[in-house]
């Protein structure tokens, strides 16, 4: 956009960086509530100050032991994540045809087959005719055929109407062989 002053891969690098920020924010409420929970139970419960600080430096190592598996734990789900994506892609039916317009692997009868690899290939699907070979399935649709007569008379017309049958006729057998 002309108008962006930003690229996307600052805005990436952004939003990284948020994300980051949000994680000490959380680890330094984390170690807030530590040491507040630590003094106050000093007071309530009669505790050493040796004690709070031994549990306070439980809550920290505890913290700082959830802070380095994290991005790890990140990790590992993005890596699972992707191979289960890779083991189940998109599936796209092509019954009524389409068009490959990349390079795509299919199975082929034991093999594996490639289409697309030398730019767009149709798919196109085949039905048998009447005369029982398979071809390229139709439209579904007829086939229109449009005869104009011209006859000075009706007198002109029906004399010529035995040639017109016989043009008509010749029209639908050579559309019906596909040739």
């Amino acid at each position: 956009m002309a108008g962006d002053l930003f690229s996307d891969d600052f805005r990436t690098e952004l939003t990284d960086v948020s994300v980051e920020i949000e994680r000490i924010h959380v680890l330094a409420n984390g170690v807030a509530r530590s040491i507040s929970s630590g003094f106050r139970s000093a007071l309530t419960d009669g505790k050493s100050l040796q004690s709070v600080i031994a549990d306070i430096g439980k809550a920290f190592s505890d913290l700082a032991l959830k802070a380095a598996f994290k991005p790890l734990e990140m990790l590992a789900g993005k890596a699972l994540e992707g191979l289960f994506t890779g083991l189940n892609p998109a599936i796209i039916p092509h019954a009524k045809g389409g068009v490959i317009a990349a390079p795509t692997y299919f199975p082929m009868g034991g093999a594996i087959g490639l289409a697309g690899e030398a730019g767009p290939e149709a798919i196109m699907p085949l039905a048998r005719g009447p005369d029982g070979r398979l071809g390229v399935a139709g439209g579904g649709g007829g086939v229109n055929v449009t005869f104009n007569v011209t006859a000075s008379d009706a007198r002109s017309f029906a004399a010529s109407e035995a040639e017109v049958s016989a043009m008509l006729l010749r029209a639908v057998r050579r559309g019906s062989r596909g040739s």
